[in-house]
């Protein structure tokens, strides 16, 4: 790691991208500004945007520009260190501009390159419009996917968290009816024991309890509602706890998610997006963390959208931001130590 990068007597430095300009990212960048934190804060992102919005907002805010992330340093409130990249058009908040795309990913891409050289310890995303970077010709399905390519990660995994509830998706963002081919042995196994090994190495749970979801409603009721968790996820469930993982299921996904469930488990196994997201964000939606696992650095974002009603309107939760930001100090701190 590069000598620039935080140690245990320093405070970690984190990378921030607001995401989609003209959606609530840079309103909850500017509100993370006004609170103390343990970090040095370098944001990715065009100054003008940043003082035009606080303007709206009728916000205090004084910018330093930085000329390279690895100068950033701690601040007080009402300070936000920018590393200057600008947009193609003028941002008009709640107004997607297909020319600001390649924006949002030259964003991403200087504070990933600033993550994985060391400078910085981890990034922290804010939330991005994923139609209109494919409407500007980028094949994008999600930040997971885009950074675990830019990065070289083949297998990333997505957890969200929400206090002592983790759910890792088996499939992420694909369609539904794309589901049940994507559910294979091979990638049980990959996740899980990514998974497993995370919850070890960045949360301090080396003897981590896992269970898998059934795909199919009451888990296939014995082969008449789907034979998946018969020919395929028990199976790969055997062969995990025969690895040494502790691992039960598959668990019917009605029943997964109860408070009383939730308490035997460090992390459920969804199958797909919705069946472990509508679980965790109806507990905790707006405090929520997503995190990528199986990638080279730390990665946090928030467990919401654009929200391009909200933009510039003062009416945003910057809860989700917060919990992402003090989750990434907390991994960057574990990672150090």
């Amino acid at each position: 790691m590069s000598s620039t990068a935080s140690t245990n007597s320093t405070p970690p430095r984190i990378a921030l991208t607001p995401g989609e300009p003209a959606g609530i990212g840079p309103d909850l960048a500017i509100a993370l500004a006004q609170t103390k934190t343990a970090a040095s804060v370098a944001c990715f992102a065009d100054p003008a945007v940043i003082a035009a919005r606080a303007r709206l907002l009728d916000v205090p805010l004084r910018i330093v520009e930085l000329g390279s992330a690895a100068d950033a340093k701690p601040q007080p409130p009402g300070v936000m260190q920018v590393v200057p990249v600008h947009t193609a058009a003028v941002v008009v908040p709640g107004k997607l501009d297909v020319r600001n795309a390649a924006y949002v990913l030259a964003c991403l891409d200087g504070a990933m390159d600033a993550c994985a050289a060391g400078m910085l310890d981890a990034l922290v995303t804010g939330p991005l419009q994923k139609s209109i970077i494919n409407d500007a010709g980028h094949r994008f399905s999600g930040h997971t996917e885009y950074l675990a390519d830019r990065l070289g990660a083949p297998h990333p995994v997505m957890m969200l968290a929400a206090g002592e509830l983790k759910v890792v998706l088996l499939t992420t963002h694909v369609p539904l009816v794309d589901v049940p081919k994507l559910i294979t042995a091979a990638r049980i196994d990959t996740v899980t024991h990514i998974t497993a090994r995370e919850l070890s190495e960045r949360f301090g749970l080396p003897d981590a309890r896992l269970c898998l979801c059934g795909l199919n409603p009451h888990a296939g009721e014995q082969g008449h509602l789907g034979r998946e968790e018969i020919d395929i996820i028990a199976p790969a469930i055997a062969a995990l706890r025969a690895s040494g993982l502790d691992v039960e299921g598959p668990l019917p996904a009605d029943t997964a998610f109860t408070p009383e469930q939730r308490r035997r488990f460090d992390a459920i196994i969804a199958m797909y997006h919705d069946q472990g997201l509508a679980a965790l964000k109806a507990v905790s939606f707006g405090n929520a963390v997503n995190i990528t696992l199986g990638l080279p650095i730390i990665r946090t974002s928030v467990d919401h959208g654009t929200a391009l009603d909200l933009a510039g309107t003062g009416r945003a939760e910057a809860g989700s931001l917060h919990s992402a930001l003090h989750l990434a100090i907390s991994l960057a701190r574990q990672r150090h130590e």
